[in-house]
């Protein structure tokens, strides 16, 4: 990995959890990722014009990619329905480094070498520091209101012990990061096109959402999205850039060690929860992060 692939994913990890940010704070997570998902396929129609499709062999991989993606939006909007951003972000971005590593060399034999290993193994354990200290605490009781205070929809209620119904879906939607990971590793590569791939696989999963939400809130959703449309537009525009900049780096460097370097926006996604949500960080979760950077320096090891 050159210095300029790991400033490439390192620049998308701030991106992508900003754009993350951006829609667990506003407190209806269909309208967020709504807007998200129209501002994706809004920059994915600009970007056609500009980039020459992809090859035949990528399509499969393209709308696997897409329908996973669906999949990781929805799971995403209920792990912010149902927790802190701080928490469930870590949790779902902390998921993916080890599947990706296990399935990079399953799938497509990328098999890291010692000090990858080990760098891979001690930022993964960094990881799971930062997400899982405190959990009992910050997960909010599960309850089918908004719960939550001002615009975020996360909660910060402090009753009832973990609620494991939260967890699972962080989980879940760490998983499906992984999947589509591996998937848009192999389609990028085989696309002829990156910027090509990137535009149909922004204008296909950004599709879903908004047509479910035209379903389900008909007429009266225009007006529900004008109040908060310029917010998540923003957001849409950012998950375009955050993940382009990933898919570039899959082209130039190894899936594994780009899979553990884009999670440290696991410790930008716990600053922002301190910083704007108001949720706890502490020491314990400083104490991990410097594991992760330790991990981090021992994975971009190459002699």
């Amino acid at each position: 990995m050159t210095p300029l692939v790991a400033a490439a994913v390192l620049i998308a990890a701030v991106t992508h959890a900003s754009w993350n940010a951006i829609a667990h704070g506003i407190r209806d997570q269909l309208l967020a990722f709504t807007l998200v998902g129209g501002g994706g396929m809004l920059g994915g129609l600009a970007l056609l014009p500009f980039a020459p499709a992809p090859a035949a062999d990528a399509w499969p991989y393209l709308l696997a990619s897409a329908a996973v993606h669906v999949v990781y939006q929805l799971l995403l909007m209920r792990s912010f329905h149902l927790g802190d951003f701080g928490q469930m972000y870590p949790i779902a971005r902390g998921t993916a480094p080890l599947v990706v590593t296990v399935a990079a060399a399953v799938f497509v034999g990328e098999r890291p070498d010692r000090w990858q290993a080990a760098g891979i193994a001690l930022a993964s354990a960094g990881l799971v520091g930062v997400a899982l200290w405190g959990i009992r605490g910050s997960l909010r009781p599960a309850t089918d209101g908004d719960g939550g205070n001002g615009e975020s929809g996360g909660g910060g209620g402090n009753g009832g012990g973990p609620q494991w119904l939260a967890l699972t879906a962080a989980v879940a939607t760490g998983l499906s990061i992984a999947a589509y990971t591996v998937v848009d590793g192999l389609g990028v590569r085989s696309s002829g096109s990156p910027l090509g791939y990137i535009a149909w696989l922004m204008i296909l999963e950004g599709l879903a959402v908004p047509a479910c939400a035209l379903a389900i809130r008909r007429g009266a959703l225009l007006g529900q999205l004008r109040p908060v449309a310029a917010r998540g537009l923003l957001g849409g525009l950012l998950s375009i850039l955050a993940y382009g900049l990933v898919l570039w780096a899959q082209t130039r460097a190894e899936l594994a060690p780009i899979a553990a370097l884009r999670e440290s926006s696991i410790i930008v996604g716990a600053a922002i929860g301190a910083l704007f949500f108001k949720e706890r960080f502490g020491a314990p979760r400083i104490a991990a992060a410097g594991l992760m950077v330790a991990g981090i320096g021992l994975m971009l090891h190459t002699g």
